[in-house]
C-alpha cells in the first residue's frame, strides 16, 4: 500500500510539472494544467493512478486552507472599506447569477432540486485562477481589481450557506436521519461562537508563547492544528469542515500573526489544492463527455454569456465605466473550484447522479479553459481611468511601506511616514514590544521580515517603500538583492549598524543606507560645541568639515573594501578645527 502510495505520488506530481508548466508558458493558468494532467494520468486515459476518490478526500483540506486564508484576510478595517463591494456587488452578483443559472439548468430537464444544486455552485467564479492574474497583471490593487476582489471574496463566503443548503435537501439516508434544520442552525451558532473565544482566549496567548521561543517550526505546526482542529470540531458536529477553517481564519484576522500565519499555511495550501485538482481531473468522466459533446459546449457557453451579462448588469448599476463593468462580466464569467466540492456533495446527497457531476464538471473546467483569454480581452477593453478621490483598491492593510523593525529607530521612521499620509504596514519579532505598541495604538505583525514569503503576504508586491530597520548588522547583500529581485517597484532602505555594515552591502541594490548613530552623535557633538561657547557659523563650519571628511573616509574604505583603509584620513588631536577645507578634506 505505501509502495502504491508512493508510485501513485511520483506519477501525479511528475504529470503536474509536465502540464502545469506547459499551460503556465503558453498563460493558461496552472489550475487547468492540474486538471489535464490528473485526466490524463488518471483511469480514464493512460489507467496509471486509480482510486481518485481516497485522494480528494484528503485534497479537500486544500479548500479548508483556502477557506482559512480568506478568512485571515478578513480583518475588521479591511471589512468595513470593502463592505460596500462585498455586500453590494458581491451578494448581487452570487443570488442574480446564481437563479439565472439554475433556471438554464432547469430548461434542460433537470429538476427543482438538482437545478439548485448544479446552478447555484455555476454562479461562483475561480478565485484560484483570477486573483494570481489579476496580481500577475499589476490589476489586484487598483479599483478594478477591487471589485473582482470584492465579488471573488463573497463568493468564497457563500461557499458554506451552500453547502448547508445541500445538505438541507438532501435523499442520503444517512442526511436525512440527521437533526433538523431549526437544530442544524443553533449548532452552527453555537460552534462558531465556541471557536471565536476559542481564538481569543486560547489560540492567541498560544501563539504569543510561540512566538517568543522564535520556533518557525512550532508556528507552522499550531497553524496547521488550529486549522485542523476548527476543522475537525465542525466535522463532529455534523457541520461543515469549511466553516470550521473561515471562523479559525476570521478569528486571527487582527491579530499581530496574521501574515506570518497566511506565510507558513500558503505552501500547503498551493499544494494541497494542486491535489484536489489533480484528483478531478481523474474523476472525470471522458466518456459521457464524449457522447455528448454540444451539450458541455453549448453549456459552458452559455454559463460564460449568462454571468457575463448579468456582472454586466450589475457592474453598470454601482456606476461602473461600461468597458470596466464589461471587462469585469468576462474575467468572472467562468465557473470555480468550489463548484466541484459542492458537485461531489450533491452526488453524496444522491441530488444528482454521478454522469451529471461529471458533465458539470467538465462544464466548469472547459469555462475555466476561457479565462486566460478573456483576461487578455478584458486588458485590451478596460480603458477606465483612475478618477480623483477614488480609492486606490485593497491593499495589505492599504499599505504603501512596509518598515520591518519596530524598535526605537523604526518608530521614528513610522511616525514621519505616517504624519505624512503615507500607510504603513510594521512587521517585527519581539512579542513584549508588539504588545506595548498595541497599547499605544500601533498595529504590528509578528514575522520574520526577512522571508520574502512573509513580506509577499504583508504586500511587498504593491509597496513602494520597503524599510529594513532592525537593530545589529542582519542585512546581507543577498538578501537585499533577493528582495529587489521579488519587488522591483519597491525602493529599499537599510539601517546599517556601523561602517563595516555600509561597505558589506557595496553593489547591492540598495535606494539608502543609514549607519543608526550617525545623526545623532553629530547632534551630541553640535550641542557640546555650543556650551563652551563656540558660535553658530563655527559649528556649522565644523560639521561641514566633519561631514567631508567622514564622507572621504568611507569612499576609500568602501571601495578598498577594508576598513582599515584611509586612517589617514581621520581628524585627531593633532589636527585642529581651524584647518582650512582643503587641509580637511
Amino acid at each position: 500500500m505505501n509502495e502504491s502510495l508512493l508510485l501513485d505520488g511520483v506519477i501525479l506530481g511528475g504529470f503536474a510539472l509536465v502540464f502545469v508548466l506547459i499551460f503556465r508558458r503558453f498563460g493558461l493558468g496552472a489550475t487547468l494544467g492540474y486538471l489535464v494532467a490528473g485526466a490524463v494520468a488518471g483511469p480514464q486515459v493512460l489507467h496509471l493512478v486509480g482510486n481518485a476518490e481516497s485522494k480528494i478526500g484528503v485534497a479537500e483540506l486544500g479548500i479548508t486552507l483556502l477557506l482559512f486564508i480568506v478568512g485571515l484576510e478578513l480583518n475588521p478595517s479591511r471589512l468595513w472599506a470593502l463592505k460596500k463591494e462585498i455586500f453590494g456587488l458581491g451578494l448581487l452578483q452570487v443570488v442574480l447569477c446564481g437563479l439565472a443559472v439554475t433556471g438554464l439548468v432547469a430548461a434542460v430537464h433537470f429538476s427543482w432540486s438538482a437545478a439548485l444544486v448544479l446552478g447555484l455552485p455555476l454562479a461562483l467564479s475561480s478565485t484560484a485562477q483570477v486573483l494570481p492574474m489579476l496580481q500577475s497583471a499589476g490589476r489586484l490593487r487598483t479599483p478594478f481589481g477591487e471589485r473582482a476582489f470584492s465579488i471573488l471574496l463573497f463568493q468564497d463566503l457563500s461557499i458554506v450557506p451552500l453547502i448547508t443548503l445541500v445538505t438541507v435537501l438532501s435523499r442520503n439516508p444517512a442526511d436525512t436521519h440527521g437533526p433538523p434544520g431549526w437544530q442544524l442552525f443553533l449548532s452552527t451558532v453555537l460552534a462558531v461562537a465556541g471557536l471565536v473565544l476559542a481564538g481569543r482566549f486560547l489560540l492567541r496567548p498560544l501563539f504569543r508563547i510561540i512566538g517568543n521561543l522564535g520556533e518557525r517550526e512550532m508556528f507552522v505546526f499550531a497553524a496547521l492544528f488550529t486549522v485542523v482542529a476548527a476543522a475537525a470540531i465542525m466535522e463532529a458536529l455534523g457541520l461543515s469542515t469549511a466553516l470550521g477553517a473561515f471562523v479559525a481564519g476570521v478569528m486571527l484576522a487582527d491579530s499581530p500573526y496574521r501574515h506570518e500565519l497566511e506565510a507558513d499555511v500558503e505552501p500547503f495550501r498551493s499544494i494541497l489544492l494542486g491535489l484536489f485538482f489533480l484528483a478531478v481531473g481523474m474523476m472525470l468522466d471522458l466518456h459521457a463527455i464524449a457522447e455528448r459533446p454540444l451539450f458541455v459546449i453549448g453549456m459552458a457557453l452559455a454559463l460564460i454569456a449568462t454571468k457575463a451579462v448579468i456582472i454586466f448588469g450589475i457592474g453598470m448599476a454601482f456606476r461602473m465605466k461600461w468597458r470596466a463593468a464589461l471587462a469585469l462580466g468576462l474575467l468572472l464569467s467562468q465557473g470555480g473550484e468550489f463548484g466541484f466540492v459542492l458537485f461531489a456533495q450533491a452526488q453524496r446527497a444522491f441530488l444528482i447522479a454521478p454522469e451529471a457531476a461529471s458533465l458539470f464538471g467538465a462544464i466548469v473546467t472547459l469555462s475555466m479553459a476561457t479565462t486566460p483569454f478573456l483576461m487578455r480581452i478584458t486588458q485590451r477593453i478596460r480603458e477606465e481611468p483612475i478618477v480623483a478621490g477614488e480609492r486606490d483598491g485593497p491593499k495589505a492593510d492599504g499599505a504603501n511601506a512596509l518598515i520591518v523593525g519596530y524598535g526605537r529607530f523604526g518608530q521614528t521612521v513610522a511616525q514621519m511616514l505616517i504624519a505624512q499620509g503615507v500607510p504603513v504596514t510594521l512587521i517585527d519579532t519581539d512579542i513584549e514590544m508588539i504588545d506595548v505598541a498595541s497599547e499605544f495604538g500601533a498595529k504590528v505583525y509578528y514575522g520574520d521580515g526577512t522571508r520574502l514569503d512573509l513580506l509577499r503576504q504583508a504586500g511587498a508586491g504593491e509597496a513602494e517603500l520597503i524599510l529594513f530597520c532592525m537593530d545589529g548588522d542582519q542585512i546581507s547583500p543577498d538578501l537585499v538583492a533577493g528582495v529587489h529581485n521579488a519587488f522591483p517597484k519597491a525602493s529599499i532602505y537599510v539601517r546599517a549598524f556601523d561602517r563595516r555594515a555600509v561597505i558589506k552591502l557595496k553593489g547591492s541594490p540598495v535606494d539608502g543606507v543609514v549607519r543608526e548613530v550617525l545623526e545623532s552623535a553629530v547632534k551630541m557633538g553640535r550641542m557640546a560645541l555650543e556650551s563652551i561657547g563656540v558660535d553658530h557659523a563655527e559649528i556649522d563650519r565644523t560639521e561641514d568639515i566633519y561631514r567631508r571628511n567622514d564622507k572621504e573616509r568611507l569612499r576609500v574604505q568602501y571601495e578598498s573594501g577594508d576598513i582599515r583603509a584611509a586612517r589617514g584620513i581621520m581628524i585627531t588631536q593633532d589636527q585642529r578645527t581651524g584647518l582650512s577645507e582643503e587641509q580637511a578634506g
